[in-house]
């Protein structure tokens, strides 16, 4: 197969409601957009899930959980504003699933209001604990069918509701920290797959984690194939966490990703504290595709 393309042209940035007011009113949002065009900004990419909430009117969630919105955020549809406002200036928007797999974090105030109606979502560790990772996010189970198809309803209900340019995953969509795995549901599946034997005590044996690795990225497939045929043109891109270190500690295999055109086009989360670090992080992540 032809290695992917790198991708020219973008100039993005996340636009998040943390430590930030770029959300807090319309008039703000107008603010942000404006900014955005002066610095050359191509694509946004404004949060949309973060801490078990939506950051639009939501249906589903207020289906499941009775938290239509952010609270922060109610009477108001912060995405269909940020739409509006860039579409006036030619800038994409895409919807960015910060949180993924977490149902919130243990750092923040109040339940956690998705594991504590759907327990058996939650990923759990060696100890049957559930995973807790990074400061405090909370996991739901990636492999778990009914995680997957909540995940893959908020995503298509806005595709289907917005007129936006493309979603994003990131470090924790699709993702799982390498101790987890070992809830009923995910064990029994393993040893459906595999003559009966359980998964491995030690979370970092190599079949393992190709296991589980793979499971996840099946089902970027599936959510890739999902919103192309509700709206060919909607971008599904990624920021993972950089390869092989995501993939051997949170289960992201992005090569691979791209190998099977799983997302039109990852961008790795190359944190570094100096530009010949991060130069040559960014060589290392160009080598591997």
């Amino acid at each position: 197969n032809p290695k992917p393309e790198v991708v020219k042209g973008i100039k993005g940035v996340w636009v998040t409601n943390v430590a930030s007011s770029a959300l807090s009113s319309p008039t703000s949002i107008k603010e942000t957009v404006q900014t955005c065009k002066k610095s050359g900004i191509t694509d946004i990419f404004m949060v949309v899930w973060n801490k078990g909430r939506t950051l639009y009117p939501s249906e589903i969630m207020n289906k499941e959980f009775g938290i239509p919105i952010m609270a922060d955020y109610a009477g108001r549809d912060p995405l269909l504003e940020m739409v509006t406002e860039a579409h006036k200036e030619k800038i994409k928007v895409h919807a960015w699933f910060e949180y993924g797999f977490s149902s919130s974090n243990n750092t923040i105030a109040g339940p956690d209001v998705i594991l504590d109606k759907y327990p058996a979502w939650a990923a759990r560790d060696v100890t049957k604990a559930i995973l807790v990772s990074n400061g405090g996010f909370r996991w739901m189970n990636g492999i778990n069918p009914d995680v997957q198809n909540f995940m893959k309803s908020l995503i298509l209900e806005v595709v289907k509701k917005y007129d936006v340019d493309g979603v994003q995953g990131d470090d924790r969509l699709p993702a799982m920290p390498v101790k987890g795995g070992y809830d009923d549901y995910t064990v029994q599946l393993y040893k459906s797959e595999n003559a009966g034997a359980e998964p491995p005590a030690n979370e970092n044996t190599t079949t393992w984690i190709d296991w589980r690795t793979n499971k996840l990225t099946n089902f970027l497939g599936d959510l890739y194939k999902a919103v192309k045929a509700v709206k060919p043109n909607v971008i599904v891109s990624s920021s993972p966490s950089v390869f092989p270190f995501g993939k051997t500690n949170y289960l992201q295999d992005w090569p691979t990703w791209l190998d099977k055109k799983y997302c039109d086009y990852v961008i790795p989360q190359i944190y570094r504290y100096d530009l010949p670090s991060y130069s040559a992080t960014l060589k290392s992540q160009v080598a591997a595709i």
